[in-house]
């Protein structure tokens, strides 16, 4: 089955959650819990895009971000990948730390914002991890009634939206005597919002996948260039720094590695990609899908895919 196509634009806002790959646990300890918010933070400084809530729960987090770019993929991919390198790395793990993609809902600003950062920051009470919100510490609501943004929440921005003081905020999420489930009004799996709202987001999504450009504007955004993938891949296997040429001498492995990801990242064609290699277009495509069989089949070769990706994409 073919997969939805993700609105991304700017302005926009997005509540994301993922999830532990078969609902284990993505956290340990606070040091990895600690360890998430710093990537988020470097995300937020590499992608400019603006948090207004998030809370990271035992074996899933939930995030509320406004996008300045149309960049949501880049971000989540950052995000997720940087985080999952460092878990496999530091509790000696391999494989996938998430389940899957990880889901977005895009959501009105003005009619949700309020009820649907109560229902982030009451995750830890319905989950029974706290009594109060305010006594769970790996949620902004902290920021919210304090003031203070801890250096990740954008709190001048959360004033502007929220719509009433951060007093009466604490008022509207301590003192409901249940804890209304925004969600159940989302319509279609992934837009939040009344009527208009809707029809103008499905419009426009209809109008990207009508024209048929949309998947090409985004290739030509977010576009590697094929020597810095070579780079990277040499960097990781120990090549000399000469690239290319050493690229080509080295074991097999790493010039399979070089291909495959040329092949993902870039817009070069099979002929292209095999006018740097030296090889016909038919044997680049044979050596990248060999290349992928093997990471089906070894998760380090996956864990060092994700490494070399992290150094060109971070």
């Amino acid at each position: 089955m073919a997969r939805p196509h993700r609105l991304q634009a700017e302005g926009c806002f997005y509540h994301i959650t993922c999830r532990g790959n078969g609902r284990k646990n993505i956290y340990v300890n606070d040091k990895d819990r600690e360890k998430f918010l710093e990537y988020l933070v470097k995300a937020k400084e590499k992608f400019q895009f603006y948090l207004h809530a998030y809370c990271l729960m035992n074996n899933h987090y939930h995030l509320l971000i406004e996008t300045t770019q149309a960049n949501l993929s880049r971000i989540m991919q950052y995000i997720n990948t940087a985080y999952s390198v460092y878990y496999n790395v530091k509790h000696n793990k391999s494989g996938h730390l998430f389940q899957g993609r990880y889901k977005s809902i895009l959501v009105e600003q003005d009619a949700y914002f309020a009820e649907l950062t109560r229902y982030i920051h009451t995750n830890p009470v319905r989950a029974k991890l706290a009594v109060n919100p305010a006594g769970y510490r790996w949620s902004s609501y902290g920021a919210y009634i304090h003031g203070n943004n801890y250096g990740f929440v954008d709190m001048d921005k959360v004033k502007q939206i929220l719509g009433m003081e951060l007093k009466r905020y604490r008022e509207f999420v301590e003192g409901a005597k249940s804890y209304p489930d925004p969600l159940k009004n989302v319509y279609a799996g992934f837009i939040l919002g009344g009527d208009k709202f809707i029809k103008d987001k499905l419009d426009q999504i209809q109008g990207e996948v009508e024209s048929g450009d949309f998947a090409h504007k985004r290739a030509i955004k977010n576009i590697v260039k094929p020597e810095t993938i070579i780079n990277a891949v040499s960097d990781y296997f120990r090549i000399s720094s000469d690239g290319l040429r050493s690229l080509k001498k080295h074991p097999q492995t790493s010039k399979q590695a070089a291909i495959y990801l040329i092949r993902k990242k870039t817009g070069l064609t099979n002929a292209q990609v095999g006018a740097l290699f030296g090889m016909k277009h038919a044997a680049v495509s044979m050596s990248a899908l060999g290349f992928e069989k093997k990471m089906l089949n070894d998760q380090g070769l996956k864990s060092a895919i994700d490494k070399i990706t992290l150094k060109f994409e971070v």
